[in-house]
């Protein structure tokens, strides 16, 4: 079992038996991973026996950082394309929309994902 960077995970604080919720900053490629808590803390070179994945919804429905999007700008019912700057842990992402705009905290239920594979011969409305 390894873990990819992005992925939701709790770890086991500085291996004194408590664990907490962050996400995988960095892979170091020895069964060592860094660690970016939810709280703000970090630690690095965490040992894999330490760490357990959390099952963040894994059928589609949560989004990873650079993720192309549309999300609802503000809530106001207008979609617009960026695509996801930061995952917040908590069912929220920052968004960077494509017109340069960012919105913080954005709750997943207002981010739809856009198909990137499409290799730019697909139609959307208005072209």
């Amino acid at each position: 079992d390894s873990f990819r960077e992005g992925d939701k995970v709790e770890a086991d604080y500085r291996g004194r038996g408590k664990f907490y919720k962050g996400k995988i900053s960095r892979d170091r490629g020895d069964d060592t991973y860094d660690i970016a808590y939810d709280d703000g803390e970090r630690e690095m070179r965490v040992s894999k026996r330490l760490i357990r994945k959390l099952d963040g919804g894994s059928g589609g429905d949560s989004f990873r950082e650079g993720d192309k999007v549309e999300a609802d700008y503000r809530g106001r019912g207008k979609f617009y394309k960026g695509k996801i700057s930061r995952d917040r842990g908590d069912d929220t992402y920052d968004i960077a929309y494509d017109d340069g705009e960012r919105e913080m905290r954005v709750s997943k239920r207002l981010i739809r994902k856009l198909d990137g594979g499409s290799g730019g011969d697909s139609f959307r409305e208005g072209d």
